[in-house]
C-alpha cells in the first residue's frame, strides 16, 4: 500500500509538473524552436524533465528519506547532472561546460567508491583496470552514454521509450537480487516517465529537454554499474544497446567521410528509418521493439562468456552499421 501511494504521488506530481511547465514555457524561456536538425516545424514547449526529475526527488526525499541518506552520494551526481541539463534548456550552454558538470557527477561517484572497475572476464581472464585508469573509463562511459541518449531524444517519445524498456530491465535484475538501488531507482523513473509520455507521445505537447535525456542517461549508467555486480559486462552492453549503437554508427560514418565525429547531422537511427515510412509512431515503436530484443538477449546471456557476447554485440554492430546506411538508396539511384 505505500508503494502505491509511492508511485502513485511521483506520477500525479510529474503531471501537475509539466502542465505547468506547458503553460509557462515562455515565461522561462522553455521554449524548442526548429531548426535544420528539428523533426518539427513549430516551436514547442520543452523542459519536461524538469517536472519529472523533480517529482522523484521530492517523493523520495519526503517519503523515503532514509534511502535518499544511504545513496546520497548517487542522487547528488544525479542532481549535478540534472542541473547541467536545466541550464542549457533555459540558456543553451556550451557542450564544454555540461562535459564539467558529468566530470563533477563522476568524479563524486568515484570518490565513494562507485565506478567501473571490472569490464569482463576472457580467455579465463578477469579484466581489471589498472587503477590510473579507472576514473576515466567510468567518466567515459558516464558522459558517452549520457550524450548518446540526448542524441536518440530526436522523435516525439523516442528517448522515453527506450529509457522505459531499459530501466525496466534493470528494476527485473534488481527485483532478482533484491537490490534496492535498483529497484528504487528505476522504477521511480519509469512511473515518471508513464506520466510524462501522456504529454509526449506523437503529436508531442512538450518535450523533455536535456533536463530529461541527460538526466536519464546518467541514471541508466549508474543503474548499469550497480547491475555489474550481478551480470557480466558485456550483457550490459545489450542492455543499452540503441543509443550505443547509434552513437557508434554515426561517428564511424562521419570519419569515413573524413568529418568530425561530433559534428551534428540527421543520419541517426530515427532519421534514417522515419525518411523511410515518413511515420513518427511507426519509427519509434520498431526501434523499441529492437530494444526490447536487445535488452532480453543481454538478460539472457547475463551469465555467458563474455568474449562470445562481445562477439555477438559486434556482429550486431556491423549489421546495423550496413542496415542503417542512408548512401544505399543514394547508390542504388546511380
Amino acid at each position: 500500500m505505500q508503494a502505491m501511494i509511492y508511485y502513485i504521488t511521483i506520477f500525479i506530481l510529474t503531471v501537475i509538473g509539466i502542465i505547468f511547465i506547458k503553460h509557462n514555457a515562455e515565461t522561462f524561456s522553455l521554449v524548442d524552436i526548429p531548426n535544420e536538425r528539428s523533426m518539427h516545424d513549430k516551436s514547442i514547449p520543452r523542459g519536461a524533465g524538469i517536472a519529472f526529475v523533480l517529482s522523484v526527488f521530492l517523493v523520495l526525499f519526503f517519503l523515503n528519506y532514509e534511502y535518499i541518506e544511504k545513496y546520497y552520494y548517487i542522487y547528488l551526481a544525479i542532481f549535478i547532472t540534472f542541473i547541467a541539463g536545466v541550464w542549457d534548456d533555459v540558456r543553451e550552454v556550451s557542450p564544454k561546460i555540461k562535459f564539467i558538470f558529468m566530470f563533477i557527477s563522476a568524479l563524486i561517484l568515484y570518490m565513494n567508491g562507485f565506478y567501473i572497475a571490472n569490464i569482463g572476464t576472457y580467455f579465463g581472464i578477469s579484466m581489471v583496470l589498472p587503477s590510473l585508469l579507472i576514473f576515466p573509463f567510468t567518466f567515459f562511459a558516464l558522459a558517452g552514454y549520457t550524450n548518446a541518449l540526448n542524441l536518440m531524444d530526436g522523435l516525439d517519445g523516442l528517448a522515453s521509450s527506450l529509457s522505459i524498456i531499459i530501466l525496466s530491465t534493470f528494476y527485473i535484475i534488481g527485483w532478482h537480487h533484491n537490490d534496492e538501488l535498483l529497484m528504487i531507482l528505476s522504477s521511480s523513473f519509469i512511473i515518471s516517465l508513464l506520466a510524462f509520455m501522456l504529454f509526449n507521445w506523437n503529436p508531442a505537447k512538450i518535450f523533455m529537454g536535456d533536463s530529461g535525456s541527460l538526466t536519464l542517461g546518467m541514471v541508466i549508467v549508474i543503474l548499469a554499474i550497480q547491475s555489474i555486480q550481478y551480470i557480466t559486462p558485456a550483457s550490459v552492453l545489450f542492455i543499452i544497446a540503441l543509443p550505443v549503437l547509434d552513437t557508434f554508427i554515426v561517428i564511424t560514418r562521419r570519419i569515413q567521410r573524413s568529418q568530425s565525429p561530433f559534428k551534428a547531422d540527421k543520419n541517426h537511427m530515427h532519421h534514417i528509418l522515419y525518411r523511410i515510412k515518413d511515420d513518427i509512431k511507426y519509427t519509434v515503436i520498431v526501434l523499441s521493439m529492437m530494444q526490447i530484443v536487445f535488452s532480453t538477449i543481454g538478460y539472457q546471456v547475463k551469465e555467458a562468456d563474455d568474449l562470445i557476447s562481445l562477439i555477438l554485440f559486434g556482429l550486431l554492430f556491423v549489421m546495423y552499421f550496413n542496415l542503417f546506411d542512408q548512401r544505399v538508396k543514394r547508390r542504388s539511384k546511380k
